[in-house]
């Protein structure tokens, strides 16, 4: 009950009364409100609570990836192993009851999932509308990066062309020329705040554009509709915006996709380079980089070519049993099932089920033979996984159904999905970028030990 009622209030908060100021109140004017508070809570910490133990580091955290280890502040999100993220608070069943969509839509928009991401608060209508105009403002291409990526090769890895591309674009970072003039401690987020929004408008286009020169070189790309959002105009210049169900999916994806803690090794490595004072544009290309490992955004591609080599030897006749059979093969083989298991969730990702749940209202897609072989996986993969008992979690992550619907609705290059991804991550990362700069968080710094010196204190102790 308690849950109904804060669902009820912040849906109102985001319905036809609060419209009268929301039209003149930009996201910049919404952070302006918030920031204080977060400030002094930062502070608050600090002085009342700076020798808390809030974990101890084993050996296991220092050797293994620091897997677990509770060593970094992000405001946007928390993951929980057991009910998956929450967006400062909401889960994504709560998101998609209270955040704004696309007019005439059902899914969650990237703009909307931005602001909560920045500001914590669940927009308007009003304001998501003029977020999407404010980004559909900026999104077109200076001419030196469409002459770069004009220039790359076709055979050039999609992600590292965008890696490029965004880092290139940095030439006109507001940060890093108000950095050079000298400015206060105090404007750091601001400038940071211009980079980001200018940076998250242009990310369809630089995307759209490395679609095409990759797969469809010559083929017109639409110009930014300002009627439009982020991802509805992504759609559009990819070539599919006559395709409504692809444009509502590339929505879902693209916002529960935009944040999942800090920790993954993308937000982390945007934060760990943006805490060095780098500018966005660098901060965000050296997150896609880490994006770009087939440990972590490549993972939607394996999971599908996978999935696909199952079919195939698997046939027309879907059962259990010889999906079963086909899990242990892979298992025995010596390799993993890919789209299975998580760094943290110890259930089935929340995303994974959204994902499902689309699919549920589509007949389309419940009778495509791939998207009924994942279903039928899910039925029985984690038994199998759990008999094998090398996994610590057997459940489904995003992973294993992300892929297949942008299959079927005829977006079937795998080696662009993860720019899709990198698309939808930047949401988190740059958000972040800004609360780092307005709390004045510290360069990142770890200190790192030799396993001789590891010895020696585990002895020690």
């Amino acid at each position: 009950m308690l849950r109904r009622s804060v669902l009820k209030l912040l849906h109102r908060s985001a319905s036809a009364p609060a419209r009268r100021y929301a039209s003149t109140k930009s996201i910049r004017e919404a952070l302006e409100e918030v920031i204080p508070a977060k400030q002094a809570q930062l502070k608050k910490l600090k002085v009342e609570h700076s020798q808390a133990v809030l974990g101890d580091v084993k050996v296991e955290h220092v050797i293994g990836g620091m897997r677990g280890l509770k060593s970094m502040l992000w405001e946007a999100s928390v993951l929980d192993p057991n009910e998956g993220i929450r967006f400062h608070g909401l889960t994504i069943a709560d998101c998609q009851e209270v955040l704004p969509p696309f007019p005439g839509g059902k899914e969650i928009i990237a703009e909307s999932m931005l602001w909560l991401l920045l500001t914590g608060k669940v927009p308007t209508e009003a304001e998501t509308r003029s977020l999407s105009q404010e980004l559909a403002r900026k999104g077109e291409l200076p001419d030196y990066i469409v002459k770069l990526i004009d220039s790359f090769p076709s055979t050039l890895h999609p992600m590292t062309q965008l890696g490029m591309g965004v880092a290139a674009m940095n030439q006109e970072s507001a940060f890093a020329a108000a950095y050079e003039r000298g400015m206060k401690k105090s404007e750091y987020w601001t400038y940071t705040l211009e980079d980001c929004m200018n940076l998250l408008a242009r990310l369809p286009a630089l995307a759209a554009r490395i679609y095409r020169n990759v797969y469809n070189p010559g083929k017109p790309i639409p110009a930014i509709d300002h009627s439009l959002d982020l991802v509805g105009n992504y759609s559009n210049m990819l070539g599919f915006g006559n395709n409504y169900d692809l444009t509502e999916y590339l929505r879902l994806y693209i916002a529960i996709h935009g944040d999942h803690e800090g920790g993954n090794a993308s937000a982390h490595t945007s934060h760990l380079v943006g805490s060095t004072l780098s500018d966005p544009y660098l901060s965000y290309a050296a997150g896609l980089f880490a994006l770009a490992g087939p440990l972590h955004g490549l993972a939607n591609q394996e999971v599908l070519r996978w999935q696909q080599n199952m079919q195939k030897e698997i046939g027309s006749e879907i059962t259990h049993d010889n999906i079963k059979e086909f899990l242990w093969k892979t298992l025995k083989s010596g390799q993993v099932v890919p789209g299975y298991g998580h760094g943290v969730l110890r259930s089935p990702d929340p995303r994974f089920i959204a994902l499902q749940k689309f699919c549920e209202t589509r007949p389309e897609l419940l009778k495509d033979p791939t998207i009924q072989l994942v279903r039928k996986t899910y039925d029985v993969a984690p038994d199998v996984l759990k008999e094998h008992g090398k996994t610590k979690n057997p459940y489904p992550n995003v992973d294993a159904a992300s892929g297949c619907v942008l299959y079927h609705y005829g977006l079937t290059q795998f080696k662009y999905y993860t720019v899709i991804f990198g698309v939808s991550r930047a949401l988190g990362a740059l958000t972040q970028l800004v609360w780092a700069r307005a709390l004045g968080l510290p360069i990142e710094r770890p200190k790192s030990l030799s396993m001789d010196t590891i010895e020696k204190l585990v002895k020690g102790a």
